[in-house]
């Protein structure tokens, strides 16, 4: 029976982190599709992101009832709780990073038709490849218990918010020079506030990541 139970453990432990994985294949996705739209001016892959965002919120619900399953009838302790609990809060942020992906996706389709000539949308796609590397990274220390990569996302996230600080006065300086392009303008400094808090929820998750590898959170010396 004991042998049974710590089978059955093991296969929840495995199907939880595999439904993580799913959700942040999809999220990373969405953070990189959302850009292309933005960049192209691709309204039907704006869509499809919007519409896609559901898959993610489905995963999630899924993730919660086999988290509360685990914690009901395994009463796992000590190292299986940690996991367990920090699977719950990982799958709401990475939740979060779909929403800010498909929000995205929503601010596309408001840019001016003549985007390409709009030189402070130049300025986004790196931000967001920064961004997109972020989620990458920490899903990566996430399946591979890596508290050194959860570190090396954390640090990452100055980059974005140096980028977005950039993004934000020129933008500013645009928008007083340009004042025809103020629409627009705003709908970039709303893209790029969502790329930073992008960021900022692939750092939540690497300190998660960090405290069920290591069981405490990083400090502000290891930052």
């Amino acid at each position: 029976m004991e042998q049974h139970t710590v089978k059955a453990f093991d296969e929840d432990i495995t199907r939880l982190r595999g439904l993580i994985a799913e959700m942040g294949g999809l999220a990373e996705a969405a953070v990189q599709n959302a850009m292309d739209a933005l960049i192209q001016g691709d309204d039907a892959l704006a869509e499809r992101i919007i519409a896609d965002d559901k898959k993610i919120d489905a995963l999630e619900a899924e993730v919660d009832r086999l988290a509360v399953r685990i914690i009901a009838l395994r009463a796992p302790m000590a190292d299986d709780l940690r996991e367990v609990i920090a699977a719950l809060k990982i799958a709401g942020v990475v939740e979060r990073i779909g929403d800010y992906s498909k929000a995205i996706a929503k601010a596309s389709r408001e840019i001016d038709t003549q985007r390409k000539k709009f030189e402070p949308l130049t300025l986004l796609p790196a931000m967001a490849e920064i961004a997109g590397e972020m989620v990458h990274d920490v899903l990566t220390a996430y399946a591979a218990r890596d508290a050194a990569i959860a570190l090396e996302v954390i640090r990452t996230d100055k980059r974005v918010d140096a980028f977005y600080n950039s993004i934000f006065r020129n933008l500013v300086s645009h928008m007083v020079e340009n004042p025809s392009t103020i629409t627009s303008a705003a709908q970039l400094l709303f893209v790029a506030r969502n790329l930073e808090r992008i960021g900022d929820h692939a750092t939540n998750v690497a300190e998660m990541v960090h405290f069920a590898a290591t069981g405490h959170y990083p400090s502000d010396e290891e930052r």
